[in-house]
């Protein structure tokens, strides 16, 4: 009963950090589209919403409901490496400044940012990353296998489907824009929690909750 109680605390510590990583985006978005900023995406942002909030939610309900039990050889390898991926979400936070956003924006004429992770051209999404490992960790922490399933595939269909396509498309309309690297002190760059990483020469898909046709000259770019 102990280890159910703090697995529960550990949750919702990690929920209470959530909401208040909504309210720096909040802000930094409301700046970011002052300044003219575009948004991208806006059709699936509240399905990743809802799915991390499910992460958390499924997480303390399976474990629970099911009655799942700690088992100190996986408990504490996970708690440790969820432990590292809140560690490693501040400091992308930090890297981004005023440029991080849970949504995809691009301010016309700014740079990319090329500090923290974003200087490592092998990892293209740092964030994601962290989402997938953390999306694995944090319900394993308690045995929650089912959770961290369920999260993990339709994770990886909302990144991969649209997601990253849809920050590729903006990171395009950025370099057509003229941004160079962004300096530390230069404020409100392309805001996302990626938007930093290095242009992709790959052609990205539509980022609406839809199939696309290859076939129509106007998918890539509609958001219809």
């Amino acid at each position: 009963m102990t280890s159910l109680i703090l697995f529960t605390v550990f949750v919702v510590a990690t929920g209470v950090e959530r909401l208040n990583e909504l309210r720096v985006s909040t802000r930094n978005a409301a700046a970011a589209l002052a300044r003219g900023g575009v948004e991208h995406g806006r059709r699936h942002f509240p399905w990743m919403v809802a799915l991390h909030t499910a992460l958390l939610v499924g997480a303390v309900v399976e474990v629970w409901a099911l009655g799942r039990p700690f088992i100190p050889a996986l408990g504490w390898p996970m708690l440790v490496i969820a432990v590292a991926c809140q560690a490693a979400r501040l400091w992308i936070i930090a890297s981004l400044g005023p440029q991080w956003n849970t949504r995809v924006i691009v301010v016309p004429g700014a740079g990319r940012v090329t500090r923290g992770p974003y200087r490592w051209a092998w990892l293209p999404h740092p964030n994601y990353l962290v989402v997938v490992i953390e999306g694995i960790a944090l319900p394993l922490v308690h045995t929650a296998w089912i959770t961290a399933i369920a999260f993990t595939v339709l994770n990886a269909v909302l990144l991969l489907g649209f997601r990253i396509p849809v920050e590729d498309r903006a990171l395009r309309a950025l370099a057509a824009g003229g941004g160079g690297p962004v300096d530390p002190a230069t404020p409100l760059a392309p805001t996302s929690q990626s938007i930093g990483r290095k242009l992709s020469p790959e052609p990205a898909p539509g980022d609406s909750l839809r199939p696309i046709d290859p076939s129509r000259p106007d998918a890539a770019g509609s958001e219809r």
